[in-house]
């Protein structure tokens, strides 16, 4: 995955540095629908992110996450 930087201000966004970083997805995870997982983000085994989500942060194995950004709601049991 990769964003556009936009650290220095005298120069088009078109040249800016492209920063890039892996999204790594564990074993039987679920991911709703539209949901959006950002670069450097690592999502644990088991976990579930729900629909429509923003994934900003890591996510723990056997997680339940929702939201915009996306909040820990609980663990499943």
């Amino acid at each position: 995955a990769f964003d556009h930087g936009i650290a220095l201000t005298g120069v088009p966004m078109i040249q800016q540095a492209i920063l890039e970083s892996l999204i790594t997805i564990g074993d039987d995870v679920w991911i709703g629908a539209n949901c959006t997982i950002t670069r450097g983000v690592s999502i644990g085994q088991g976990a579930v992110i729900g629909a429509n989500s923003v994934v900003t942060e890591s996510v723990p194995p056997m997680a339940i996450v929702a939201g915009v950004p996306a909040r820990l709601i609980r663990f499943r049991s």
